[in-house]
């Protein structure tokens, strides 16, 4: 029995291209990027997902993994498994930013603690509106619909040395600016609250100016910033229900597949 090493070559890159799609993807995409899942965990489940991936995806093309089409091939896969998790991380972005501005809005945004998702300090309302949303993407099945556009992705977007565009560039810059667009309707209801408590202060300012407003403003504030957050919660799951649709119609235009 003789192998040659064009079939070699064939074998490693036709695991080697899908694993670096999904590995990419996996890297940047909320809940499985996550820094809290250990690296074995990740690691088993790119391993395992790529091998059931294998079977819908189209034949590979016959190409030496290290030549130049090859490293092409490469940085391609790479390109299109980080746009595919990037678009759904900026939804948790909108919800981390939005959680800032109102921390900020209710005087709380020195309480912060470090995020075990970005490893970096963050104030707490942000880690609650992501907790929030990381339990609400799980129970719309958005880690399945995750999955079924990355296998629809090898149909629309087939392993080759070609395949991102201007196009995809644009989809990913008229995203962006959808992050802050979630951010602003996350705040918006304790933002315009707030808004009428300040100015609610201001009037009582005026009416009596030796009021101490400082010691009286902060913890009223605070009560009310808490059971404005408390109130608008429900509100949550249909901005939510709203961002994660845009933005899997956004990855289905990325990815050629349907809106």
């Amino acid at each position: 029995m003789q192998i040659s090493s064009a079939e070699i070559a064939a074998w490693v890159g036709g695991f080697l291209w899908p694993l670096t799609r999904v590995s990419a993807m996996m890297i940047v995409a909320p809940v499985f990027g996550s820094r809290v899942v250990p690296r074995r965990i990740r690691l088993m489940t790119i391993l395992a997902l790529t091998w059931a991936i294998l079977p819908f995806a189209p034949p590979m093309p016959i190409v030496e993994p290290l030549s130049p089409d090859g490293l092409l091939i490469t940085v391609q896969q790479v390109l299109i498994g980080l746009s595919i998790g990037f678009i759904l991380r900026l939804v948790f972005g909108a919800l981390e930013l939005g959680g800032q501005v109102i921390a900020m809005q209710i005087g709380l945004s020195f309480a912060s603690m470090a995020d075990p998702q970005n490893g970096a300090q963050s104030p707490l309302i942000s880690q609650l509106y992501t907790m929030l949303g990381t339990l609400i993407f799980l129970a719309l099945n958005g880690h399945l619909v995750l999955i079924q556009l990355l296998v629809d992705s090898f149909t629309a977007l087939p392993v080759a040395p070609t395949g991102i565009d201007r196009d995809w560039l644009w989809v990913l810059v008229n995203w962006g600016s959808q992050m802050f667009v979630g951010a602003v309707l996350v705040a918006l209801p304790a933002i315009v609250s707030l808004l009428v408590v300040n100015l609610a202060f201001g009037v009582m300012v005026r009416a009596a100016p030796q009021l101490n407003i400082f010691a009286v403003g902060f913890p009223i504030t605070l009560v009310l910033g808490l059971l404005i957050i408390l109130y608008s919660l429900p509100t949550l799951l249909y901005q939510l229900e709203h961002l994660f649709g845009e933005a899997f119609r956004s990855v289905g235009q990325l990815t050629g597949g349907n809106d």
